[in-house]
């Protein structure tokens, strides 16, 4: 064999135009557009290339990465020599899809949920442990300045030993998408789709206590949801009490007559103040937050504050830094061992 043979063979088989992570996006709709123009936003990937099943949706997020391939499906993306994969696609998806690429040594950020019991997120997790690659789902409200300030709160102290805590998160519409009515595809209803994020801001916020006890009351069209109903709860009430002695209170709902589109808040109460997080106008964007004084109020953040990309760009700028498989992913489990506890499995 001749020595410029031997030479031309021991190339790469896909060239790098940079050494930045090169990135694929599978699922481009909304949310999944929406993130990936915050991570080319931030200027730290190469985007290589998209899979959608639609045709008109590929094409949108091209217009974000014009040199990027559109490809079919996500073995197709792997085939590009990927860095990392961003996943935005229906919930029933993202475990495989997640372990797939996980296992062609590809970093993963997914769209929650991970999986649809613990069971499937415990093995995403583990799967990114064996290949040491950096794993991360969109638990977006984290990531707005006013919890970041409400956790500020909790762990400073002055609110004393945090005795409870109330959450909700009611969407007057729901989603319009009929995969998410679906139990087998959706693995729940509002408790999967909102209540993953209270159950994730309570324990985050509190450092990650053991969930002693867990009970719940689940509804579907205002009737207690029967465990073989074949559908999925559209109102939920949960119960935590932690090993410190707090008991965590959360309400979930799709379609509530809540006389605005939404009603989110975080609140926290100590013997010596409470801090809490909270929409303002019925937003889904606007959030403030406030220290909490008996019947004062001092503001804490306020908006406008651009939070919805963030935990994504995070991800990105990780990856970018060469961060590998990230041990604070098994909280992961956690909040998806609470979950399987609401819904009685």
């Amino acid at each position: 064999m001749s020595a410029l043979m031997t030479n031309l063979l021991a190339q790469p088989a896909v060239q790098r135009a940079t050494d930045r992570p090169r990135i694929g996006f599978l699922g481009v709709g909304w949310i999944g557009r929406h993130r990936m123009e915050a991570i080319l936003a931030a200027d730290v990937v190469e985007p290589v290339g998209v899979a959608d099943p639609s045709d008109v949706m590929a094409a949108e997020a091209l217009r974000l990465a014009p040199d990027a391939a559109a490809v079919d499906d996500l073995m197709a993306l792997l085939d590009l020599d990927l860095d990392g994969l961003v996943i935005a696609t229906p919930s029933a998806l993202h475990a495989d899809q997640a372990i797939a690429a996980l296992e062609r040594g590809v970093a993963v950020f997914c769209q929650k949920p991970l999986g649809r019991t613990a069971a499937e997120v415990a093995a995403v997790v583990a799967a990114a442990r064996r290949a040491d690659r950096l794993l991360a789902v969109d638990l977006s409200y984290r990531f707005t300045e006013g919890m970041r300030q409400v956790r500020e709160q909790l762990r400073s102290g002055t609110l004393g030993p945090i005795f409870a805590a109330d959450l909700v998160f009611h969407n007057a519409y729901g989603p319009d998408k009929p995969w998410f009515y679906d139990p087998v595809l959706s693995g729940g209803g509002c408790v999967m789709d909102l209540g993953v994020h209270l159950v994730d801001l309570a324990l985050w916020g509190l450092d990650f206590p053991s969930v002693m006890t867990v009970s719940s009351a689940l509804f579907s069209q205002g009737r207690p949801l029967a465990a073989d109903a074949g559908v999925v709860e559209d109102y939920a009430v949960a119960t935590l009490t932690l090993d410190t002695g707090a008991v965590v209170r959360l309400a979930c709902s799709w379609r509530l007559q809540a006389g605005e589109p939404a009603v989110i808040s975080a609140a926290f109460h100590g013997p010596q103040g409470g801090a809490v997080l909270r929409n303002v106008g019925g937003s889904f964007y606007d959030f403030a937050a406030d220290r909490l004084e008996g019947p004062a109020r001092r503001p804490l953040a306020v908006p406008p504050d651009d939070w919805g990309g963030r935990a994504a760009v995070d991800w990105a700028r990780r990856l970018a830094a060469g961060a590998r498989f990230d041990p604070e992913a098994e909280r992961l489990v956690e909040v998806a061992a609470v979950l399987d506890r609401i819904y009685g499995r």
